[in-house]
């Protein structure tokens, strides 16, 4: 009976060891247990926030810079746009194509078309010099209220994009809330970097010079993402992200003339909610 007894715990370590193993094999056995080798696609929506900005306008009568511009972003809000293969560019979007290298790094290339608005009729500090017809003058840290659309507009709504790379690592968390079948309903969390070039379509009216209106490349963008992934029935998912970065253009065209740029760097914050789909071909 004692040599019975002995053996008692063996046998349930045994049962709980193979319980435990049979548990592990079942999930790895789940199409999502793993990612290498899938493709996703990602289609969504974005507000914005910028920070303020020191934009410089150039040219042969004109240099000035003005200081602390703020700006906005330019929603369309809920909206058949975002679906409409017409309309898709109108509204502020993020689409996003990539390729598991393995089961938790990502590469993603992708365009977050955003928009800037200068916020019109605020009131700035101006330096620099303009010789024109209508507006002429020196400006020394001079107090501008831009209520006067013929002195400057200033807006990248067609739009501000973002033509970038991502790496991400994407971390299943689903234990963390029990989840009985991660086949069905799994949860992800996701970080990564990027960097890219900036490739606007901006629209100025500066000093009442016919505008440029063309797509240019006129900079950089580096940026940093975190994200929340719900992915349901293996193959369709719902991702939810925080995007901030940092943009610099040092050459953007602002009017019909080559002598005429324009500059600015600034940070801004994205927040961004996408549908996709991740399968292997």
């Amino acid at each position: 009976m004692k040599n019975k007894l002995l053996f008692l715990p063996f046998f349930l370590m045994c049962f709980a060891v193979n319980t435990f193993a049979q548990e592990e094999v079942a999930i790895q056995d789940k199409y999502t247990a793993h990612n290498k080798g899938k493709f996703f696609v990602s289609w969504g929506g974005n507000r914005e926030s910028y920070s303020k900005s020191d934009v410089t306008f150039r040219g042969k009568d004109y240099n000035f810079t003005v200081n602390n511009m703020t700006a906005h972003d330019k929603p369309k809000g809920w909206h058949i746009d975002y679906i409409n293969p017409v309309n898709m560019t109108i509204p502020q979007t993020n689409l996003r194509v990539g390729y598991f290298i393995n089961d938790h790094y990502s590469v993603a290339v992708g365009v977050d078309h955003m928009k800037y608005v200068m916020t019109q009729n605020q009131t700035a500090n101006v330096t620099g010099y303009i010789n024109g017809e209508v507006h002429n003058g020196v400006y020394n840290n001079t107090p501008v209220n831009f209520t006067d659309e013929t002195f400057l507009t200033y807006e990248h709504t067609d739009g501000l994009n973002y033509v970038n790379t991502e790496v991400s690592r994407h971390d299943d968390i689903s234990k963390w809330f029990n989840l009985p079948n991660i086949d069905k309903v799994q949860i992800n969390l996701t970080e990564g970097i990027g960097g890219g070039v900036l490739y606007p379509k901006t629209n100025t009216m500066l000093l009442g010079k016919d505008r440029h209106d063309d797509f240019h490349v006129s900079g950089f963008g580096l940026s940093a993402k975190a994200g929340i992934n719900i992915t349901f029935f293996k193959y369709f998912y719902l991702q939810g992200e925080l995007k901030g970065g940092y943009i610099n253009m040092q050459d953007i065209k602002t009017t019909v003339s080559n002598d005429d740029k324009a500059s600015q760097e600034f940070f801004f914050l994205q927040r961004i909610i996408a549908v996709g789909g991740i399968f292997r071909i």
